[in-house]
């Protein structure tokens, strides 16, 4: 197990090596005799432990959906007995908190890659699934991560992500939803908001952080649009040598979110996740690029209601943006510890059956958590921008894929959002030259270390 473990940990620092790996580790309570007899109906439905003494121990990628894991964790063992444990990973530093955790003698048994390219750092310590209860519930084969004729991961849920605009701050503004359906529609909105800025009392855009909490939404979310519309335009699917045909589109809109804030450019080194959620929140900006999973921060305590939002497509300038629908897919692959106890193994899979079949998991997943989930028991969600995206799809848009999963590492990313942030500081062709660069070049590169060329 060292080996492997010194293996992984080698594959993962010349990805991660400048990350900070950081979680909270939260103890599930012991059995409760009486809670157990109150929740008999949540006990039917309950697996009993199959493996004698297992427990579980789930690493979570989603910091947002944390308290809604824990409560479920918590049910679970009043319910069966198995002791579960949830860490969150803070926003960022999944893969080094993964690395830190899995070289300690009680490693996580549960826990995620994102797709192929973070199935490649941790393959020798994933179970093949094959043959497994939870596969088996799954609505469609393209949900389970395969590889060699063996399942490594199953994807757990779908998500979509958009700009999401505030509709009463938008209608002050003199526009409607309706009149935002492509790039240069959103750019003359923006602008003219901007324009106005001191009038109407509020902005185009949330910050564009580019701290660690924050950054991902546009080195890799937005990223993910340029190579969309390349690999459609190419017919392909993955790439080892990214040719960067749609960066120009990707500095319009970068551009176009940075230059119409409520912060200065310069400043989006320093601002983070929380600053922008915080700032759409306040009613300070109309605009606010993220996905579903922020539905539940964006709804607690009647902040907003469901006819106060909506989420948009991000348009770039490409592509048939009159039929363009949300970014929707998955990156949230669940995979289970090979190298764990047998015992918890077990305790692991049961946990996972449970989640995505039994009523209070699938409740909870779709209710607590926003999910949509690909497994055949699943609960429909409450989520607005689920909804919204079923109605685009509905409508005959179609959804831009989730492409992100092919980018050759996290070095990449990190090398892109540096770039993206120097530019930002000082708009110059010659610093866009290096976020080409850092995409075109870094691209190349970051695949021929990874697969050893």
């Amino acid at each position: 197990m060292k080996k492997k473990l010194l293996s992984a940990l080698l594959s993962v620092a010349m990805v991660s090596a400048l990350l900070v790996g950081c979680g909270s580790k939260t103890e599930a309570p012991a059995n409760d005799a009486a809670a157990k007899e109150e929740d008999a109906s949540a006990k039917e439905e309950a697996p009993a432990a199959s493996a004698e003494g297992g427990s579980v121990y789930y690493l979570n990628f989603k910091p947002e959906q944390d308290e809604a894991w824990q409560n479920l964790a918590k049910a679970y063992t009043e319910t069966t007995g198995v002791e579960v444990t949830v860490v969150t990973a803070a926003s960022g530093n999944y893969e080094t908190t993964l690395m830190s955790e899995m070289g300690k003698s009680s490693a996580p048994t549960l826990f995620q890659v994102n797709g192929p390219v973070g199935l490649q750092n941790w393959k020798d310590y994933c179970l093949d699934l094959t043959g497994t209860d939870i596969l088996g519930e799954l609505t469609s084969d393209s949900f389970a991560l395969s590889e060699d004729g063996k399942v490594y991961g199953i994807g757990y849920v779908i998500e979509s992500y958009g700009i999401i605009a505030n509709k009463t701050l938008l209608a002050k503004a003199g526009y409607d939803v309706a009149d935002i359906n492509s790039f240069d529609a959103l750019k003359k909105c923006a602008e003219d908001i901007t324009a106005r800025k001191d009038e109407l009392g509020f902005a185009a855009f949330s910050s564009a952080g580019m701290d660690s909490s924050s950054d991902w939404r546009f080195k890799t979310h937005l990223a993910n649009l340029p190579i969309y519309f390349e690999y459609q335009e190419d017919g392909i699917g993955a790439t080892d040598a990214i040719k960067g045909s749609y960066l120009d589109n990707y500095r319009a809109i970068w551009d176009l979110y940075i230059n119409n804030s409520t912060c200065a450019p310069a400043e989006l080194s320093a601002k983070t996740g929380d600053d922008s959620r915080a700032e759409f929140l306040a009613g300070e900006a109309v605009f606010f690029q993220n996905g579903s999973w922020e539905y539940g921060n964006l709804t607690a305590d009647g902040a907003f209601t469901d006819d106060d939002l909506v989420m948009i497509p991000i348009y770039v300038g490409a592509g048939d943006e009159a039929n363009q629908g949300l970014c929707t897919g998955t990156e949230n692959y669940w995979c289970v510890n090979s190298q764990a106890d047998e015992a918890d193994i077990q305790a692991t899979l049961d946990f996972m059956n449970w989640c995505v079949t039994s009523e209070q998991g699938t409740k909870a997943m779709a209710e607590d958590m926003g999910f949509v989930i690909p497994f055949k028991k699943a609960v429909e969600s409450p989520n607005l921008f689920v909804k919204q995206d079923s109605a685009y799809t509905a409508a005959g848009k179609k959804p831009v894929s989730w492409n992100f999963t092919t980018m050759p590492s996290e070095e990449w990313k990190n090398g892109v959002g540096s770039a993206l942030t120097a530019y930002a500081a000082d708009q110059s062709d010659a610093n866009w030259d290096a976020v080409v660069a850092a995409f075109v070049d870094g691209w190349a590169s970051e695949y021929a270390l990874a697969n050893g060329q």
